[in-house]
């Protein structure tokens, strides 16, 4: 007797599935793991994907609605995953986050809302040393989560991992005029970030999504941003005259495979509907595409 797997092998082998069969089956098995615009280039667990723009240019809102996506229920359009949030920054905004996951609801079930407000992980990091000793225990936190929400970690966002890199230089420099002062090797503290996280991925297989504050300078005149044309090839082409320059070490430089630019945009709609809206532009630098994206940024009001 044939076994069941064996059965349903055979089955696929010899079936014939429309295109719309086989989407589905494939999103069943291998889901995508972000909401558009972000699904532009596929994104697999164990990919590093790096939202690099100066501040603010809405990093922090794009990793809000990839995790509300993630926390969701399948039947809204969620992955019915939790995400753990590492807040470098110190930033963070739990009311506006709360109020974009009431906004996404279709309506305001308060036991739907605490079972997706449980599955956000959240933790803040003040310095380095508390970032690693976090990473460090991460294994036994999502664990622990685990067994008690019965799924697991979808994303590990981290907001913003360049948070502490002049603090922690500035520290170098003290330190070299004061031994009692404990050294901090740049490439030291990344390599150590780095590996923690791959260790992590082992046991826990995610997406990273980290964001980065850079501050661009132009490298031509501004005659060029006078360019006339549709938006889309002004934003390419004003892109390519913004250049910022890569502080991080390069074992984290090796350690991102994406990387995407976001920046505010300057070609706002003048109609009443975007009265308080704002506009950015996304690029995708690794793998480079040739597209750019607007994003519209809306004012939750309550």
């Amino acid at each position: 007797m044939k076994s069941k797997e064996r059965e349903e092998m055979e089955k696929w082998i010899e079936g014939d599935e429309s295109g719309r069969e086989m989407l589905m089956r494939v999103r069943s098995v291998r889901p995508f793991l972000l909401p558009s615009p972000l699904d532009r280039v596929p994104l697999r667990v164990g990919n590093v994907l790096e939202l690099v723009g100066p501040s603010p240019s809405a990093k922090t809102h794009i990793l809000i609605h990839a995790a509300i996506t993630s926390i969701l229920p399948k039947h809204l359009g969620g992955f019915d995953r939790f995400v753990l949030f590492l807040d470098l920054d110190c930033r963070f905004d739990i009311t506006r986050f709360s109020q974009l996951l009431i906004h996404r609801l279709t309506h305001h079930d308060p036991t739907l809302y605490n079972l997706c407000m449980a599955r956000f992980l959240y933790a803040r990091c003040s310095d380095t040393f508390e970032f690693l000793r976090t990473l460090k225990t991460l294994h036994c936190r999502l664990e622990k989560e685990k067994e008690v929400q019965g799924v697991s970690a979808h994303l590990l966002m981290i907001d913003s991992i360049g948070a502490f890199h002049w603090m922690d230089r500035a520290s170098m420099f003290l330190s070299q005029r004061d031994n009692n002062r404990k050294k901090l090797f740049l490439q030291s503290v990344s390599e150590a970030v780095v590996q923690n996280i791959k260790k992590l991925l082992q046991v826990h297989p995610m997406l990273i999504i980290a964001t980065k504050s850079v501050i661009f300078g132009n490298r031509y005149s501004t005659a060029s941003n006078e360019v006339k044309g549709n938006v889309e090839e002004r934003c390419t082409r004003n892109t390519q005259n913004f250049q910022y320059r890569e502080y991080m070490p390069s074992v984290w430089q090796s350690f991102v495979t994406h990387r995407i630019l976001v920046r505010s945009s300057d070609d706002h709609p003048v109609t009443c509907n975007y009265q308080h809206s704002s506009f950015y532009l996304l690029e995708w630098l690794l793998p480079r595409l040739s597209i750019v994206d607007k994003i519209v940024v809306n004012e939750v009001r309550t």
